[in-house]
């Protein structure tokens, strides 16, 4: 799976947004129902409605409209017709399930007439030409996903059997805890539970159920994770898991990191992986706010294969904590590491901020001349991250076939005085972790 952070906001009852699904057929009410027909997606005053596949606006409760196309379409006894769009200048986490009211149909079938659309219709305002530098730097900012055209030929292979496969969600919420979460992302829970459109997950052992009054009866006999705690300051608290050992729980809590990441594609195989599960303890237990998981053994060095923090505790440093921690993980076993690749746009964020930030401060005390290869011996960064981070900073050039560290002490203290480039708001202290190492590999039997 594709090592990745999310960002959103903290919420408490409700919050968050985003979609994801199997099949174009809803079984909210217990029975499978197509799409309906061209002749059936017709209103009684005879005028048409948009059909799989139209592009049209779409009103959001903050007043604005913007660009969908239809993905699919579904009607329910006894409930009005609903369609599933995907904003064509959006990420698919905005992906939803909308009401007939929501859809602008005016300017739709003025389209379809070949009526001019007054929103589409182009100002006197010379167009401004677009180099490809601008545009990959809007990208940046904005995190717009790369087109099929931006990719080689198997990445864009790959991208798009993914996208057929997860294009439509029915889980729009889950109930964790005090908290309601809006779903991003399809994640692939058994039928009958994955055509929900709301999962209630029990916070401890992490079994989904249909029913709140199912969850209400769950009379769970744990309060933390299971597997050993390996860390604990103050109210955090990490947990070490071992996917063979304590494989339901595992496989529960990658279901539900799928309902926020898009890539992950490690739901059930997770023998090979260990699971480091942050907690917030308090009178009541320790609350999972987050996790990241690595390979046992690893081909390519990878300290981190899959990170995610819950919604409701993102923008806490709590997913700078985790990939601190990976790395802390990996000077105690004295082995350079590096998160599991591709990144996303916002994973390649937050981990380039960190590494941005702690190269920084091993500069800032170091006297004299400094190599990659010794920062990464300092830091267990691998070279090409630590290279590709000084780049990005422009504090290296590359000379007579080396790459030359090029910085002064004013220079690094511009960079530290930036917000790009502040200082984590929870650390780890590496006294208080009780690790020596991942756990022994029992014997194959034979």
């Amino acid at each position: 799976s594709t090592a990745r952070l999310m960002s959103a906001r903290p919420q408490s009852a409700a919050a968050v947004s985003a979609r994801a699904s199997p099949a174009p057929m809803d079984t909210r009410d217990g029975g499978d129902h197509a799409a309906p027909s061209t002749e059936e997606h017709t209103r009684r005053d005879g005028l048409p409605l948009p059909e799989v596949g139209s592009t049209l606006l779409i009103k959001w409760t903050d007043g604005t409209s913007h660009q969908a196309t239809v993905i699919s379409i579904r009607d329910r006894a006894g409930n009005p017709t609903e369609f599933y769009v995907h904003y064509n200048d959006f990420d698919r986490r905005l992906d939803e399930w909308v009401p007939l009211a929501r859809l602008e149909l005016d300017s739709f079938r003025k389209a379809l007439t070949g009526a001019a659309d007054p929103a589409a219709e182009s100002t006197d305002q010379p167009e401004r030409k677009i180099t490809r530098h601008m545009k990959r730097k809007h990208d940046e900012i904005n995190h717009v996903q790369k087109t099929y055209e931006d990719m080689d030929p198997t990445t864009a292979l790959l991208e798009k059997e993914h996208e057929k496969v997860t294009k439509i969600k029915f889980i729009n919420a889950v109930t964790l805890g005090q908290y309601e979460m809006n779903t991003w992302y399809f994640s692939p829970y058994p039928e009958e539970y994955g055509r929900c459109s709301k999962l209630y997950i029990c916070e401890w052992c992490l079994k989904y159920m249909q029913h709140a009054r199912t969850l209400a009866q769950h009379a769970c006999p744990h309060r933390q994770p299971p597997g050993r705690e390996i860390y604990r300051k103050g109210k955090l608290s990490v947990y070490e898991l071992d996917g063979a050992d304590e494989k339901l729980y595992c496989q529960n809590l990658c279901l539900l990191a799928k309902l926020f990441l898009d890539h992950k594609t490690l739901y059930f195989d997770v023998e090979p992986f260990l699971f480091y599960v942050l907690c917030e303890v308090d009178q009541h237990g320790a609350h999972v706010v987050g996790y990241f998981s690595k390979e046992k053994e690893s081909l390519e060095n990878n300290n981190l294969a899959c990170i995610l923090t819950l919604p409701p505790h993102q923008r806490k440093g709590y997913g700078r904590f985790l990939i601190a921690f990976s790395y802390d993980l990996s000077r105690i076993e004295r082995r350079v590491g590096s998160p599991e690749k591709p990144l996303s746009d916002l994973g390649k964020l937050s981990y380039r901020s960190y590494w941005s930030w702690v190269l920084l401060n091993v500069l800032r005390t170091h006297r004299g001349q400094v190599t990659v290869s010794e920062l990464s011996e300092i830091t267990c960064f691998a070279p090409d991250d630590i290279i590709g981070t000084l780049q990005s900073m422009n504090l290296v050039r590359y000379w007579k076939g080396h790459h030359v560290i090029c910085v002064t002490p004013r220079l690094i203290e511009e960079h530290l005085a930036t917000h790009k480039y502040k200082a984590p708001s929870i650390c780890v202290d590496v006294k208080a972790i009780r690790w020596t190492g991942p756990p022994a590999r029992k014997p194959t039997p034979v």
